[in-house]
């Protein structure tokens, strides 16, 4: 007899990437140039002692901008503030790519994020997966019950599924 697994339910929880296919939210993913991103600048941390220096180079007028900091939230913050001073004239939104001075704990932390953003997708994909087969068993005329067992989940749960794509 299979059973409903929590976790399986628990990645409902989570909010899509983007909406769901039988939303009525409108998505455009023509990318308009004109809208003004953020611009990036790259920030290299290094750990002396007890002390983190970050420093941010390749800023606008060719300035060089130091920070330092206890920790590492205290170094990020004291540089981004440097920065945004530095920048207040400048239009726009910044964003800060602050990593590891040292190549082989940037390439740790990097795969750290490779990773959460693969989980973040694969859990997408799931919940696109786990709607469309609801809605296909249901048309089918399985229960709610039989759907949900087979992919073991609740039958409250395939019950919400069906009715959000329900017009």
């Amino acid at each position: 007899m299979a059973t409903m697994d929590p976790a399986n339910d628990a990645i409902f929880d989570q909010p899509d990437l983007f909406p769901a296919p039988e939303s009525d939210v409108d998505v455009d993913v023509d990318v308009d140039v004109d809208v003004g991103f953020a611009t990036s600048y790259r920030v290299t941390v290094t750990r002396t002692g007890k002390q983190w220096t970050a420093t941010a180079t390749d800023l606008p007028g060719g300035h060089i901008v130091q920070a330092q900091g206890t920790s590492w939230v205290e170094v990020r913050r004291n540089i981004g503030g440097l920065i945004v001073d530095l920048l207040k004239d400048e239009p726009g939104t910044i964003a800060l790519h602050v990593v590891p001075a040292d190549p082989e704990a940037a390439a740790a932390l990097a795969a750290v994020i490779e990773a959460r953003q693969a989980r973040m997708l694969a859990e997408q994909a799931e919940r696109d997966a786990v709607r469309h087969a609801a809605r296909l068993l249901i048309a089918q005329e399985w229960t709610t019950r039989d759907a949900g067992s087979a992919m073991r989940l609740s039958h409250q749960r395939i019950s919400r599924i069906v009715s959000a794509a329900t017009p």
